[in-house]
């Protein structure tokens, strides 16, 4: 199918199928290929500028996208951070985990017309996540950043399989941007520092010191950026606020989409700075690899947890052409960026239109480093390394399970991906929305009524999956009182 091809350039193929795979190493490094793993919060699918951004500059990230593969229809499991957060890790869908939104949750309220199901408030112990598995294969692991799975100090990254924890807790979004940041886990530095800049040369020092040993690496950089509190650099601020100036309006700013106002277009200063900040800080970690002479064994791997904010909270970003944003089962919420740089393995410059869930990412980067596979630990997730070799897999579907009302509007529902359709079954009334993502990204047009086959047949297979899963449903509200 057109949108499941990985396309490269005549010239690109060649020079791939004339690439041995090196693994040849910096001095005093092993002869392994290490893993970088840089997760941003709340970035939305638009927001670069190698997804099309023009407000946005992104320079260091499209430099990585040019280095590597860009990701047209990659998701995360959830359209909120924790539970995506998970299925990294373990390579199981949030479902399974029961883990199915942000920790510890929003607590019911009597206007909403059902309960949520119980919510897991950690990571299990039992399971052997993507670092307790690199560990025990001899790679150094250390954790950076945001960990948001569980308030329980037993267990934060260093119970799961971490060597190193800097700034990882059970805190969804750091007290302040400029230190003193009020984070566990994260001593304060000089008053003013910058946490992206802090978490970026917590990062580096780490890389340091691995790359003086003869063990291969995994580190998981998670920055706590873009999430609010929305703060910026003052420098970085004014530019934006010029640009903005400049650009003039180009639209209104919002639309309305299910009775919300949704931010229709980038334009906010604050953000863009955000953003600003966030590339230099990728860019300062990618230069030290550089220096280091490990750019050539390291494979490099930037994405988000979940759709850009755009119907609440400051609705800071758009995410058009894609509906709506985070807390949302609409592509917004869960189409996120996805770059891989693979030396040896993926083509400069190349794209690719094979969807990928995060689920997918433990048994990938698995065969990535080969190492075995572990098929009862990442049971919901699939290698797509055929696809970063520019293979074109065959189709598989991906699943969703939000059984909640979200911050951002968003109400319980379920979501099936399999090919160009998607269905959303909305746990309220059991209504169906169809859509095909070939013709209709923007989910525009729903084909539920037109099209009933199709929704009746991917509405089978979601039900069947959910029990496959053991996916909670939620139950009515008897105390329900509908908002006045």
């Amino acid at each position: 199918m057109k949108n499941r091809i990985c396309k490269f350039s005549t010239s690109v193929i060649s020079l791939l199928l004339g690439l041995s795979f090196s693994w040849a190493s910096a001095a005093g490094t092993s002869n392994r290929l290490n893993l970088v793993f840089i997760i941003a919060d709340d970035l939305g699918w638009a927001d670069l500028g190698c997804y099309g951004s023009t407000f946005y500059e992104t320079p260091h990230l499209d430099r990585l996208a040019a280095a590597g593969m860009r990701f047209t229809d990659a998701y995360a499991a959830a359209s909120v951070c924790s539970p995506t957060r998970a299925s990294i890790l373990t390579g199981k869908a949030p479902a399974r985990l029961q883990i199915t939104d942000w920790l510890p949750g929003r607590p019911d309220r009597p206007d909403q017309k059902l309960l949520r199901p119980v919510l897991r408030q950690s990571l299990p112990p039992e399971e052997v996540t993507l670092a307790e598995a690199l560990k025990e294969a001899g790679y150094r692991t250390a954790f950076v950043g945001k960990w948001h799975l569980g308030a329980a100090t037993n267990s934060f990254p260093a119970q799961h399989g971490f060597d190193l924890n800097i700034g990882g807790s059970g805190l969804g979004h750091p007290p302040s941007y400029f230190s003193p940041y009020g984070l566990p886990g994260l001593a304060d530095g000089p008053k003013g520092e910058f946490l992206n800049d802090r978490l970026t040369d917590e990062a580096i020092r780490f890389v340091e010191q691995a790359a003086q040993g003869n063990a291969p690496f995994l580190l998981y950089l998670s920055h706590y950026a873009v999430h609010t509190p929305l703060q910026a650099k003052a420098e970085t601020l004014a530019k934006y606020r010029r640009k903005a100036e400049v650009l003039g309006d180009s639209g209104p700013a919002f639309e309305t989409d299910r009775g919300r106002p949704v931010r229709a277009v980038q334009n906010l200063p604050v953000y863009g700075a955000m953003m600003e900040n966030l590339d230099e800080s990728v860019g300062h970690l990618l230069s030290a690899l550089r220096r280091l002479g490990l750019e050539t064994n390291t494979i490099i791997v930037f994405t988000s947890d979940n759709g850009g904010l755009s119907t609440a909270e400051g609705s800071p970003t758009s995410n058009k052409p894609l509906r709506m944003g985070k807390g949302w089962g609409h592509e917004g919420g869960v189409r996120v960026p996805l770059l891989i740089s693979w030396p040896g393995g993926t083509a400069p410059g190349s794209v690719c239109r094979h969807p990928v869930i995060s689920t997918d990412f433990y048994p990938t980067f698995l065969d990535m480093l080969r190492l075995p596979a572990r098929p009862r630990q990442h049971l919901d997730g699939a290698s797509f390394v055929a696809a970063l070799r520019g293979g074109t897999p065959a189709p598989t579907p991906l699943f969703w399970h939000y059984p909640h009302y979200s911050n951002q509007g968003g109400a319980p529902h379920g979501a099936i991906r399999l090919g160009r359709w998607k269905l959303i079954e909305n746990f309220e009334d059991q209504s169906l929305e169809l859509y095909d993502l070939e013709t209709d990204p923007g989910e525009s047009r729903n084909q539920a009524e037109s099209n009933p086959g199709q929704a009746e047949e991917l509405r089978c297979k979601l039900q069947e999956w959910r029990k496959v899963v053991g996916a909670a449903l939620p139950k009515p509200n008897p105390d329900y009182s509908p908002p006045r």
